[in-house]
Order: structure tokens, then C-alpha cells, then sequence
């Protein structure tokens, strides 16, 4: 059930929110690095089996991308339903008693509690009860704060052992390609969604003023990039985020116009890969 993309997505922004540490003055440290990042697989497997569990009804119609509708476990039957949501408890259960042993050990600061258990939370209610964020228009937002802004903030922590308002503003302009990334792929699932009650902004609100918000948003995560020059991100850093442009002008023109994502996948990885790169220079 678990989709290896969506994996190794969450591995790379904790792999910038390890870097920007490193910039930032924090020598790299492998263990601390390993053992969070095996906490972090253990809970974003929680928060992937719950999705999966919880659109199971739009899984089932929706036709499969590589960016959307799920592993396509359930709908086929290999496995029951509820293997789904016994296994999302299984693994946060394990995630949460290593980092309680490796906090104890010494492996792993107590700042990282926090910054985790926000995560967890905010992924599980994403799709579960009593939120269901997803299901109330609330999702895309809910999402691109998690894997824009705690996820790196994560791998922050787990470096630095403390919290840094810098990471979380400095987070802002990819957690807005985030959310632009969540528009287009909710876009290609809206009539599934829609059919199963699911609703998401793209169910919700009209092509023209979806366009309206994908373009105010666009703007605003590069006009961020201006107001936090020098004070939260080095020039290194704004300079190669700019490569992230065509795609954003590409998404601007094509999204609600086609059912392809692309445009703001490619946005979204650029942004991120190119600070990351920034990040090791500074």
C-alpha cells in the first residue's frame, strides 16, 4: 500500500530540512539523521495507510496517475480494508515508541516530540475523523503546511535539537508550490471526489476562480522570496529558486485547463532541489 514516490518525497524534504541545519551552523550528525529518519518513515507510513483507508470509495473510481489515486491495493481487493487502518496504528505505534527510546537514549533531542507529534496529527486528521480536513476544503492547506513547513522543520530539530522561526520562513515559498502541487493533483481526482462526497477546494469552487487562487498563491510564495532576503534566506538560495519559475508560469497558463499535474510537480521539485543544492554552498 505504500507508494515509493510519495516515500521518497518525504525523505527529501527531510533531507533540505537537514541541510538548512548544516547551513546554519549544525554539523551534520549521522546517527541523530538515521534514527529520525527511521521514526519519520514509521509515521509517514501511518499517515499514507490512512489515506489510503479513507478514499477507498474514490480509489476505487478514479483513474490511477503517478502523482494521484492511491496505491490501488484496496479497490482490487489484494488486501481487506481494514488491513489499511490496522496498519497505520501498527506503524505509528512503532514510530512513536523509538522515538521515545532513542530520546531517552540520547539519540534524539525531546524538541523533536513536538514538531512530530504536530505532524502525526495533522496527517491522520487529514483524511480521519473527527477533522477529515480533506473532506471539508481544508486539506490542501493542511497538507502543504505539513510537508512544506513541519517536515523540514523535522529535519531541522533532529540536527539542531532546537526550534528556529528562520526554517519556518524560509519554508514559506516551497509550501506554497506545495499547496499549488495539491491543487492540480486534487484537480485530476474532483469527480471522483465529488461522486463520494469528498470535498476538496477543486469539488468546491469553479475552474476560474480556482485559476484566481493558483495564480495569487504563485505570486505570493516568489514575492516571499523578496521580503526574506538576506534576514532568512542567503542570496545563494533566492537566486536558485528562480529556476522553479517557467514551471509556475507553465502552471498558471495549463491548470483546470488539463488533467495532467505536471506543471506544478515539476515546480514543486525544482524549488526544493534547487535550494537544496543552494543550501550545500552557502
Amino acid at each position: 500500500m505504500a507508494r515509493p514516490l510519495i516515500m521518497l518525497s518525504v525523505v527529501h524534504v527531510y533531507v533540505a530540512g537537514t541541510l538548512i541545519a548544516r547551513a546554519y551552523g549544525h554539523p551534520l550528525n549521522v546517527a541523530a539523521f538515521v534514527c529520525g529518519l527511521i521514526v519519520l518513515l514509521l509515521v509517514a507510513l501511518s499517515i499514507h495507510y490512512t489515506n489510503e483507508y479513507a478514499d477507498y470509495e474514490t480509489d476505487a473510481i478514479t483513474q490511477r496517475t503517478l502523482f494521484s489515486g492511491g496505491s490501488g491495493i484496496l479497490p482490487a481487493g489484494i488486501v481487506p480494508r481494514s488491513v489499511a487502518l490496522w496498519a497505520a496504528w501498527i506503524t505509528l505505534g512503532m514510530g512513536s515508541v523509538l522515538v521515545v527510546v532513542a530520546i531517552a537514549l540520547g539519540a534524539l533531542s525531546a524538541a523533536v516530540l513536538p514538531v512530530l507529534a504536530i505532524g502525526a496529527w495533522g496527517g491522520w486528521m487529514y483524511s480521519l475523523p473527527p477533522l477529515k480536513l480533506a473532506w471539508r476544503g481544508w486539506g490542501e492547506l493542511d497538507n502543504a503546511l505539513l510537508g512544506g513547513i513541519v517536515l523540514s522543520l523535522y529535519g531541522y530539530v533532529v540536527q539542531s535539537d532546537q526550534f528556529d522561526w528562520r526554517v519556518v520562513l524560509g519554508c514559506l515559498p516551497f509550501t506554497g508550490l506545495a499547496f499549488l502541487n495539491l491543487l492540480a493533483t486534487t484537480w485530476v481526482d474532483r469527480r471522483a471526489d465529488a461522486q463520494v462526497g469528498k470535498r476538496t477546494l477543486a469539488t468546491r469552487w469553479s475552474p476560474t476562480r480556482l485559476r484566481r487562487l493558483y495564480t495569487v498563491v504563485a505570486l505570493l510564495s516568489f514575492g516571499l522570496l523578496v521580503l526574506l532576503h538576506d534576514h532568512v534566506l542567503p542570496p545563494e538560495v533566492i537566486a536558485a529558486s528562480l529556476l522553479a519559475l517557467p514551471f509556475v508560469a507553465w502552471g498558471i497558463l495549463r491548470y483546470t485547463r488539463t488533467e495532467a499535474p505536471h506543471h506544478s510537480v515539476f515546480a514543486m521539485l525544482t524549488l526544493l532541489s534547487a535550494q537544496m543544492l543552494a543550501w550545500i554552498v552557502v
